[in-house]
């Protein structure tokens, strides 16, 4: 086994090369793919993401390990999911927004839950807006994995528009909510970049994935929302960096990953800093 990637790093990029701003072709994103599973760094990647809207255009030859992302809603997805695994395709992880922002996730959530029921063997990411009934749709999913069910959230941090970008402290509460019930979580959207920076084109402001490492450890060891929010807050690597090292031969705790339309901006970054070794023995 290769020990290029440590094992708090294993799996933290699900390949979402399909989707903005990468916006790559399937069939490109497959040759990709490929590629980079078998890279020095292939430990570092999840699953390539493909919508549902495009599961019919891809080569159950060629394909490899995929996650579903549930594009054309809700009613749609069990049946897409269904017929994908009668196809032969290695379904891994599927992913839906159980509701737009300002509505009640219950609904959708329930009908996730009854679908990871009936899917056992597939992780469901039930992406939820950080918006009123968090918190009980959070109790919903802990309820739901309490009795036997493979459903983690998910949260956007991230898009067209600066309110879809949590604050630190909106986030590190986030974190903290998932802790105290026992939940993993997924993020998505705008983690490209391992430190908390400012986009030059857009204005907005980003998180960074190591800032999300860093907080996310503090917040397994009982760190409580302010110092949490302190280490997302942070835009120098200095502090992210020894934290991260320190614990870099542990199984990361709380954040099960993120999606990354470019699996190499964040690897480049990771390398930069030291915290992969560049495919150096």
């Amino acid at each position: 086994m290769s020990t290029l990637v440590p094992r708090l790093v294993e799996g933290l990029v699900d390949d979402a090369a399909v989707f903005p701003p990468g916006s790559a072709t399937l069939p490109d994103a497959v040759t990709s793919h490929r590629a980079h599973r078998m890279a020095w760094y292939r430990t570092l990647v999840g699953p390539l993401l493909v919508p549902v809207s495009e599961l019919p255009a891809l080569d159950v030859a060629r394909a490899p390990t995929i996650g579903v992302i549930g594009d054309t809603g809700l009613g749609a997805l069990p049946g897409a999911v269904d017929k994908a695994l009668a196809a032969g395709l290695d379904v891994r992880q599927v992913e839906a927004a159980v509701a737009k922002r300002g509505e009640d996730p219950q609904p959708g959530l329930e009908r996730l839950r009854a679908f990871a029921a009936d899917h056992p063997g597939i992780e469901v990411y039930a992406e939820i807006p950080l918006t009123w009934g968090l918190l009980g749709a959070l109790d919903t999913v802990a309820q739901a994995r309490a009795e036997g069910g493979r459903i983690t959230p998910k949260f956007r941090t991230g898009g067209l528009a600066a309110e879809l970008f949590p604050t630190p402290v909106e986030l590190a509460a986030v974190i903290c909510a998932c802790r105290d019930r026992a939940l993993r979580f997924k993020l998505t959207a705008g983690l490209h970049h391992a430190v908390r920076h400012t986009d030059p084109e857009t204005g907005f402001t980003h998180h960074g994935f190591l800032n999300v490492l860093v907080a996310a450890l503090e917040a397994d060891e009982g760190a409580e929302v302010a110092a949490v929010s302190e280490a997302l807050a942070v835009t120098h690597p200095l502090p992210l960096v020894e934290p991260a090292k320190a614990r870099r031969h542990d199984e990361r705790p709380l954040w099960a990953g993120f999606g990354s339309c470019s699996v190499l901006e964040p690897l480049t970054d990771m390398v930069r800093l030291g915290l992969v070794n560049g495919g150096h023995e």
